[in-house]
C-alpha cells in the first residue's frame, strides 16, 4: 500500500486524541483563563512518487510566530469548526481553494506553546503541480519536504523546557537549510509515525 493510500487508512479508523485539562500547566491556566482554539492544514501532494508535505514560512515582521516554518492555518473564528478554519485559512495563506483538498483525517489535538492555542491539524492531500500563492501579508515563501527526508535518522529531535511551572518537550527537525520546532514539528512527528507505520 502506498504511502498516501496508508494515511488515508490510518486516519480513517483512528480517534484522534483530545487535550485534557491535565495537560495544561495549572499555572497557565491561571494566567490565560480559557486558551483560544485554532487550526491548521497539513497539505500532502505526490511528486515523482514520493509524499512531500507542505509548508510556509511566515514573515519575520508579524508579531506572532515570525519567521517560523508553519502550515496554513490559525485563530478558529467565533462559531467555526475546526476543519473550516484549516480550508479558509489555507485559502487565505497559500491560495490553496478548499473544493481541491481530499479531506484525509485529523491529527492529535495540541498545545501551541509561545501563544498557547489549542490547535487542531488536519491533514489533506492537495493537487500537485497547483498555482500556489503566498499572501504578502503573513507568508515570506511557500516551501515543501519529503517524508522520507523527514523520517532519515538524525533529522528529528526533542529537548525539554520549563514554563508555567512544568517540563515541555519541544520537538525539532533539521533539514538544511530549513530548522522545524514547536507544534509543527510536533505534528509533523506524528504524521511521519503513521506515515511509517507498516
Amino acid at each position: 500500500m502506498g504511502g498516501i493510500d496508508r494515511l488515508r487508512a490510518v486516519l480513517s479508523t483512528r480517534a484522534p486524541r483530545e487535550l485534557r485539562a491535565e495537560a495544561f500547566p495549572p499555572a497557565l491556566l491561571a494566567a490565560q483563563g480559557e486558551l483560544s482554539r485554532a487550526a491548521v492544514l497539513v497539505p500532502l501532494f505526490e511528486r515523482e512518487g514520493e509524499v512531500h508535505v507542505l509548508l510556509t514560512r511566515r514573515r519575520a515582521d508579524l508579531r506572532q510566530h515570525a519567521g517560523q516554518v508553519s502550515f496554513p492555518g490559525g485563530r478558529m473564528e467565533n462559531g467555526e469548526e475546526s476543519l473550516a478554519a484549516a480550508l479558509r485559512e489555507a485559502w487565505e495563506e497559500i491560495g490553496l481553494e478548499p473544493r481541491r483538498v481530499e479531506v484525509l483525517g485529523r491529527l492529535d489535538e495540541t498545545l501551541v506553546g509561545t501563544t498557547w492555542f489549542r490547535l487542531t491539524p488536519w491533514v489533506g492531500l492537495v493537487p500537485y503541480p497547483y498555482p500556489f500563492v503566498a499572501n504578502p501579508g503573513e507568508v515570506e515563501a511557500i516551501l515543501s519536504c519529503s517524508l522520507i527526508d523527514l523520517a532519515r535518522p538524525g533529522v528529528h529531535r526533542t529537548e525539554e523546557r520549563e514554563a508555567y511551572g512544568g517540563r515541555h518537550l519541544i520537538h525539532f527537525y533539521e533539514i538544511p537549510p530549513l530548522t522545524i520546532w514547536g507544534a509543527t514539528a510536533r505534528i509533523l512527528s506524528e504524521l511521519v509515525t503513521l506515515w511509517s507505520a507498516r
